[in-house]
């Protein structure tokens, strides 16, 4: 039987509940009668419970789901979704290029003037360097794939079992205990594709296919796109099969008829997840130098299919990139920017600021990671925006923004492995400033290939995809 993931109410309501909880909703009643029915808990890992629910029980998901959206929040004064209502919490929110000319008398690129009715921008991050973001990301991408899904001890296992640990280049099953496996296998769908012995050329990811369509509504609508535009491009090259969580709930909603920003709200228990965080990239990488800017066009793209934390996650994301993306900033300096477009006294704001306390505070990284995973694994989804921009956050400061340092650290941090390793990368990746800045190790199995089915992407090379980046990043 068909068990469809991420949408089927009885599936859903578990994680509205735990959702409620967390974002300041009292739940309790409305958990009660559905305890009381039968019902039963949130799905561990997968999308879709075993076994259907009665149609009963369906009917009833469906009508808590609306019962709990009803309900409401004590934080809502301090987590908005909306951009003006974000801007005015946060004190040093950065100011835009255009307002920094004004102030400062100075023009376009090169202190000339803008021509009329452009705003000003600084100058775009090079080829190169662009070309070594792409690559940072595919490559932590591919170091997270194989153990997406496992315990923090099945990670550390599996990879002190081969001697990788502390982690130093990718996966591999060669001389791991057949027990070891059996307790925790690879992720079925990338072993094949992301171990050692297997790679050759990026397999294809959400975490690459999301900035393929970021750059796609670049390309097609350009810097004022809008939520819609961002709907329009998903329907036109986005197979549904390729979306998961909040995204394929709000893709439902978009071929249910609701409409931007309902799409992100309407029965989405995912909405602060993380899957806003990894389409950020493509708006830092255009944005060099104006995390404002970045960081407005993250929250356009992220409203989608994304509310509050989960919002935050992408504009935090964003700012961080489009300062690290001038090359003038040191990792610490472009996290400190990237808590400036967050509310600060917003969970993620606070998960931020105390992972990179953490980070500052111990020479182990595991004790790091420990202190995260027991602060936030009973509580949150290992997909949720919080931990993780937390746990990418705390790999970047410990290895001070070196590339394998960072990758390594994200992905041996647990949780969303391949999705932390891929900011991580592309983050750690820019600040090593071109592609021979990388380690030939990490770089030479992606063959300068990318797997994708968006749009006309597939097989196409890293180098040509900085092109493309690059003509966004200097479009007017």
């Amino acid at each position: 039987m068909l068990r469809l993931t991420w949408v089927q109410p009885e599936d859903l309501i578990g994680h509205e509940l735990r959702q409620a909880s967390q974002d300041g909703r009292e739940p309790s009643a409305v958990a009660a009668r559905w305890r009381a029915a039968g019902g039963p808990e949130a799905p561990l890992t997968a999308g879709a419970s075993p076994t259907p629910a009665s149609p009963y029980l369906r009917l009833l998901a469906t009508d808590l789901l609306d019962e709990l959206a009803d309900l409401p929040s004590k934080l809502a004064d301090e987590e908005p979704t909306d951009l003006a209502t974000i801007k005015s919490l946060c004190p040093h929110w950065p100011l835009t290029a255009g307002d920094r000319a004004a102030r400062d008398g100075t023009g376009g690129r090169g202190g000339t003037p803008p021509a009329p009715g452009r705003a000003p921008h600084p100058s775009p991050a090079s080829p190169a360097r662009l070309e070594a973001a792409w690559l940072g990301r595919a490559v932590g991408c591919l170091l997270g794939k194989p153990v997406e899904k496992l315990p923090l001890t099945g990670i550390r296992q599996l990879a002190q079992a081969t001697g990788n640990w502390p982690l130093t280049t990718y996966f591999t099953a060669h001389g791991v205990p057949e027990p070891l496996l059996t307790r925790y296998p690879w992720n079925r769908r990338s072993a094949a594709t992301s171990l050692a012995e297997n790679i050759d050329g990026m397999p294809e990811d959400d975490d690459l296919d999301h900035p393929l369509l970021a750059l796609l509504v670049l390309q097609r609508h350009g810097r004022t796109f809008t939520p819609t535009d961002v709907a329009r491009v998903w329907l036109d090259e986005l197979p549904a099969g390729r979306t998961f969580t909040a995204e394929r709930v709000a893709y439902r909603n978009l071929l249910s008829g609701l409409e931007p920003p309902l799409t992100a709200r309407h029965h989405n228990p995912f909405r602060e997840w993380i899957g806003a965080l990894i389409r950020a990239d493509v708006h830092g990488w255009t944005n060099p130098g104006d995390p404002a800017a970045a960081a407005g066009q993250a929250h356009r793209d992220a409203t989608l299919t994304h509310t509050a934390n989960g919002v935050y996650a992408a504009m935090f994301t964003a700012a961080v990139i489009a300062t690290a993306a001038t090359g003038d900033h040191d990792v610490h300096a472009c996290l400190r920017t990237g808590l400036t477009v967050v509310p600060p006294r917003s969970r993620l704001a606070r998960a931020v600021r105390r992972a990179v306390e953490l980070a500052h505070e111990h020479t182990d990284f595991d004790t790091v990671v420990d202190v995260l995973h027991d602060t936030y694994a009973a509580t949150h989804h290992w997909v949720h925006a919080v931990p993780n921009t937390a746990l990418i956050a705390a790999a970047l400061t410990h290895a001070g923004g070196d590339f394998t340092g960072s990758v390594c650290r994200a992905v041996s941090g647990g949780w969303d492995t391949d999705s932390n390793g891929a900011t991580a990368g592309s983050i750690a990746a820019l600040l090593a400033g071109s592609p021979r800045a990388l380690p030939e190790h990490w770089t030479a199995p992606l063959k300068n290939r990318l797997a994708t089915s968006v749009g006309d992407f597939h097989g196409t090379g890293f180098d040509t995809l900085a092109r493309l980046t690059h003509l966004e990043a200097t479009r007017p």
